[in-house]
């Protein structure tokens, strides 16, 4: 139920330091051109990938060019079939435009199952910089690096939030924990998942608007801690406006290599 802040702030706007706002247009385009980047990957199709690849391409940090990384995609890419390929998801773009220069930035959630039947998730984020010759882009280089247990934690919490706006019920089963207790904040009372959920779907109101501030996240082991402050805005089921802010404290567990939401309950801020 909340938006990302905090942790995130450096990384997610740095592209748009050194670079300008992307239009609209620019950045259906560029997102265009990642997601058909990545189903040339996934498919080895070694001849779109060259268009893609600048002739001086190099992967940071290990420095490799247009070809290594060519037959590395490809070979992967042979390899990686059957009923144990790793899926992948990309989503949460930023983008940075400059003339004739680009970047993008996203986050990868890629599940993948080993041979004994044994699901895990990790989670990355990839830089891109890219530049437009004869009207086309190619990539002319990429980093990215794992994320740590608080960026992930960061990353879930707004994905709770726009599953709120969305009534995203799968989101809800996927991601709160079999065991997962909520206590309301407007009228204290305690409800496990399923009836959770049910609130979630049956309410009757829109939300426009959801933001956090002050957003804390400590992790100890398997058992991390969130606080901060929820904002929401919208109207009720008789078309009343509202404008309310809670303090909030989640608590999340991880279990079989996945984070999960454990609790929530929240105090209104008068």
């Amino acid at each position: 139920m909340k938006t990302l802040l905090g942790i995130l702030t450096v990384l997610l706007f740095s592209c748009n330091v050194a670079f300008g706002e992307c239009s609209a247009a620019d950045k259906k385009a560029l997102e265009a051109f990642d997601r058909e980047w990545a189903r040339a990957g996934q498919a080895g199709d070694r001849a779109k990938l060259s268009a893609i690849y600048a002739d001086e391409f190099v992967s940071m940090p290990d420095m490799a060019g247009k070809a290594a990384m060519i037959d590395n995609t490809v070979q992967n890419a042979q390899a990686g079939g059957g009923a144990n390929a790793a899926a992948t998801i990309h989503d949460r773009y930023l983008f940075g435009c400059a003339g004739s220069t680009a970047t993008i930035t996203h986050r990868n959630i890629i599940t993948a199952t080993s041979p004994s039947g044994q699901t895990e998730t990790f989670w990355t984020r990839s830089i891109h910089f890219l530049e437009k010759r004869g009207g086309t882009w190619q990539i002319v280089s990429t980093t990215g690096h794992e994320m740590g247990d608080q960026m992930v934690i960061g990353y879930l919490e707004q994905d709770w939030n726009d599953a709120n706006l969305r009534r995203d019920k799968a989101w809800f089963e996927k991601n709160f924990a079999s065991d997962f207790v909520g206590v309301s904040s407007m009228t204290g009372k305690v409800v496990g998942k399923a009836e959770d959920i049910a609130d979630t779907m049956n309410d009757k109101g829109t939300i426009e608007l959801a933001e956090t501030s002050d957003l804390e996240i400590n992790v100890i082991g398997d058992r991390a801690r969130v606080i901060g402050i929820y904002r929401y805005k919208g109207k009720d089921e008789k078309g009343a406006a509202y404008d309310r802010k809670i303090r909030f404290t989640d608590t999340w567990i991880k279990r079989d290599g996945r984070w999960q939401a454990w609790s929530s309950t929240g105090v209104a801020i008068p």
